[in-house]
């Protein structure tokens, strides 16, 4: 996993790569893969950190910014309908594009870390979770302090409480996890479009849309101290926490999805995983991107298809089209190479990136929010590329240096200390 020689810590999974040994327990009947690295899974974790920051800059941007993330009235595709202008077009775009992938991108991801953790471990004679638990209560608490410090809408420890899970259930045979695995989509999907008609039944997002951000939040995030904000958000811990908990399903069946597309080889090299991209981009985009559409179509009321089922399918085609990019690339580009160094990094790249927008964006900062409110969407674009360079810079300088990621080395330590 990624470029540098030797084992070393999922960027963001909590779990440690191993370059070698059996690909699964003796018995489990899972296709043999190729040792080696695989570049792909750095690549796609980079591109998912800076998908998330692109879905997470309009939060930062917007008047009441963490607080008024659930009842944001934000552009879609129904609303290039109702205003076609240039500024409209763009962000209803970008944010279609954004919206749920990277989320569930980087999901899949944390699930094909866990397969290589459970590798790892089995090569050693190990037992299974065993020293896991400490890896996914480590990666709890970095979330905890990440929502208690940083960002309301922290996805590390709703990933932790699934890895753990997630975990649990590859030590059993393959049925069981693709019985678990269909049985929580099922529910998730189920759950998804309930509330969808019960919001367009009851008419939860109309025309006037959620009638505005809250002036109270608008006041904190623009005037208000930093102190302030950080108990707000402990004492609006059960609704900021509440995506986590409701999104349980979708994240436990994508872990157990990239459980299974690691242990198939989808991410390594050979004919047997180009047919598994083939089949993950034409699949996953040729059904995904028209669900996706449609749902952005509806307007307010399909956000839930949009972001929670619509945009997994979108991510299993993503990981396809760039696997099968990176199949016709003859040489390592700078595109590539920026991947994967923040790909190597991603833990403390997504830390990172919401840390610059808090400060850049909240009134205790430089306040930007405040001061382009009303601008259009091109600041926050422009916002998202100048955070997106410095991460992307930032990581290959710090790789230059050392051999892991100031939050991922923290980690390491941490975890070899208990394991002592």
């Amino acid at each position: 996993m990624g470029t540098s020689s030797g084992p070393r810590t999922e960027a963001g999974s909590g779990v440690r790569a191993d370059t070698g040994g059996p690909q699964a327990a003796p018995g489990q009947g899972e296709a043999p893969q190729g040792a080696g690295r695989l570049p792909l899974l750095d690549v796609l974790r980079g591109l998912a950190i800076l998908g998330t920051l692109g879905m997470n800059v309009w939060i930062f941007t917007a008047p009441g910014a963490e607080l008024s993330a659930l009842s944001m009235e934000a552009p879609t595709l129904a609303s290039v309908t109702a205003d076609p202008s240039p500024g409209t077009v763009v962000e209803a775009l970008f944010r279609l594009t954004a919206n749920g992938t990277s989320l569930a991108l980087l999901t899949l991801l944390f699930g094909a870390g866990l397969a290589v953790q459970y590798r790892s471990a089995h090569k050693r004679g190990l037992p299974w979770p065993g020293p896991y638990k400490w890896r996914a209560l480590f990666l709890f608490a970095e979330g905890l302090v990440h929502f208690t410090l940083v960002f309301a809408w922290d996805v590390l420890m709703g990933y932790a409480v699934t890895a753990m899970a997630a975990a649990l259930l590859l030590a059993r045979g393959r049925r069981v996890r693709a019985a678990a695995a269909w049985a929580a989509g099922s529910l998730h999907v189920a759950a998804m479009a309930g509330a969808t008609a019960l919001m367009v039944a009851a008419g939860a997002v109309g025309e006037d849309g959620a009638g505005g951000p809250d002036p109270g939040a608008v006041r904190l995030y623009a005037e208000g101290g930093y102190l302030e904000q950080v108990a707000v958000r402990l004492e609006n811990a059960m609704v900021l926490r509440i995506e986590p908990v409701m999104t349980f399903g979708m994240m436990l069946t994508l872990f157990l999805c990239g459980v299974a597309l690691f242990r198939a080889g989808a991410f390594g090299p050979g004919a047997q995983g180009r047919r598994l991209r083939v089949r993950l981009a034409v699949w996953g985009l040729g059904a995904g991107v028209p669900m996706k559409a449609a749902a952005s179509l509806m307007g307010g009321d399909g956000f839930l298809i949009e972001r929670y089922v619509a945009a997994p399918v979108v991510a299993l085609g993503v990981a396809g089209l760039v696997g099968l990019v990176l199949d016709r690339a003859r040489r390592t580009g700078p595109v590539t190479a920026a991947l994967s160094n923040l790909g190597r990094t991603a833990l403390s790249g997504y830390v990172l990136q919401n840390v610059i927008a808090m400060v850049v964006c909240y009134g205790f900062g430089l306040g930007l929010a405040t001061r382009f409110a009303g601008t259009g969407p091109w600041w926050v674009i422009a916002l998202w590329a100048a955070i997106s360079a410095v991460l992307l810079a930032g990581s290959a300088l710090w790789l230059r240096r050392f051999r892991h990621g100031p939050l991922e080395a923290a980690q390491k330590a941490a975890l070899s200390r208990v394991a002592r």
